[in-house]
């Protein structure tokens, strides 16, 4: 048995689908632990592409069983689409192969007009939130008014949720339509009915019967609501801390933790960002990388590796081995950059600075690596890579400390360079 988590390492969209839909192969279970459908997956299986944006990659491996568990936000508008979506393109979805947790939150429409009004009164000061009511559902999941996916298997008692949650005070001057609400949401519930159970309890068991599990987070370490770059954060836990509340699991059942990181970085929406490319260089990274929200279509803000980061992510993490992705983005350039530190107000800083004014006004300190010229997007063994792009890849385990074992060289699954050691 194995049971691992695989965590973003970064600010969110480092490839954690496709490393998630590889490493499912050989998985029994796959189980995302936190999140909504602010977050995306894109997957590409031979000349198809699949954006996920609720259920867990492993759905495109036949042998795999997925779960949305409780740490989980659900719009059940976009989970049925989303089943629906890949049930027409000929995958299996169905209460054999899909559970989702009885006790997961529920994102109302009244969640989504409320994500958008508070987004607007910031102004200047915006957050960046995709305004699919993520925040305000785990707002009131924490103040403990939310509803969950037992209530909707029940009129009467969503009915006194929703009511008692007096909306129309909350978003006033908008036509709530709160009766016709309660009728839709339950009539989502009875549907998500069949794929409704105790997924903490279904989790262990799987684990007592020593099968193999990945546990998968959405976003990334610097999004987190804890450690990431408060207040530009998501509103749940994607660090590998998280996984273990959101699936309802015990830490020592857990056997290490895979951190996704690309050979450079991405960030998108608001925040301080201090290795960001605003010149030709950022637009070569955004292009060659597709750097493009799987969810939203936003650009993404593009920069060269930061190693402070990284070791304050292999950290909060606990991150036992790394995967390297997009590393063939990298192709073409005469130089890489590196950060290894920052210079803050002349001091040199080299652990990740928790104070955001601080963290906005690091200038990086910047190691220069060679480039290569080389396509390295057809190659899957390691040797044969440019002698440059070898030399980048001990550097970042060296900087690290941790063992990559796994090289993404492009979106499809072949594209992928296994490795145990870097011997």
């Amino acid at each position: 048995m194995t049971v691992k988590i695989i965590v973003g390492a970064q600010w969110g969209d480092e490839g954690k689908g496709k490393i998630t839909d590889i490493l499912a192969e050989n998985m029994d279970l796959v189980v995302r632990y936190q999140g909504g459908n602010n977050a995306g997956h894109t997957v590409v299986v031979g000349e198809e592409t699949f954006k996920l944006h609720l259920i867990p990659s492993g759905i495109l491996n036949k042998n795999c069983c997925c779960v949305i568990a409780n740490g989980v936000v659900i719009d059940p508008e976009v989970l049925f689409s989303e089943i629906e979506a890949l049930q027409k393109r000929g995958i299996a979805v169905s209460p054999q192969n899909f559970k989702i947790s009885s006790i997961a939150h529920i994102i109302l429409p009244f969640h989504k007009i409320l994500d958008g009004s508070q987004e607007a009164r910031r102004h200047e000061e915006k957050i960046g939130t995709t305004g699919r009511g993520i925040g305000p559902a785990y707002t009131d999941k924490v103040s403990r008014n939310g509803v969950r996916v037992m209530d909707l298997l029940s009129r009467e008692k969503l009915a006194k949720k929703i009511l008692n949650h007096h909306w129309e005070n909350q978003i006033p001057g908008q036509n709530l339509d709160i009766e016709g609400v309660i009728d839709q949401y339950h009539a989502f519930g009875l549907k998500m009915l069949p794929y409704v159970t105790d997924t903490s309890l279904f989790i262990n068991t799987a684990m007592d019967e020593k099968r193999n599990i990945i546990l998968e987070g959405a976003q990334g370490t610097m999004l987190d609501v804890d450690h990431g770059t408060y207040p530009f954060v998501t509103s749940s836990s994607p660090i590998s801390g998280g996984a273990c509340i959101g699936a309802g699991v015990g830490p020592h059942k857990i056997d290490g933790v895979l951190g996704v990181t690309k050979a450079y970085v991405t960030r998108v929406g608001e925040g301080p960002f201090p290795t960001e490319l605003t010149d030709a260089q950022g637009d070569h990274l955004r292009e060659r990388g597709a750097e493009f929200g799987t969810t939203t279509g936003r650009s993404r803000r593009c920069g060269w590796l930061d190693i402070v980061a990284l070791n304050y992510a292999i950290r909060v993490n606990g991150i036992t081995e790394i995967c390297l992705t997009k590393l063939d983005v990298l192709d073409g350039l005469d130089s890489i950059k590196v950060c290894t530190g920052y210079r803050v107000n002349g001091e040199i800083i080299t652990a990740f600075p928790l104070d955001l004014d601080v963290f906005s006004n690091a200038d990086p300190i910047y190691d220069t690596l060679p480039g290569w010229k080389e396509d390295i997007s057809q190659l899957t063994d390691f040797n044969k890579l440019p002698a440059n792009a070898i030399a980048y890849i001990h550097y970042i385990a060296e900087k690290t400390g941790v063992e990559i074992n796994l090289i993404s060289v492009g979106s499809r699954r072949n594209q992928t360079i296994h490795l145990l050691t870097l011997a």
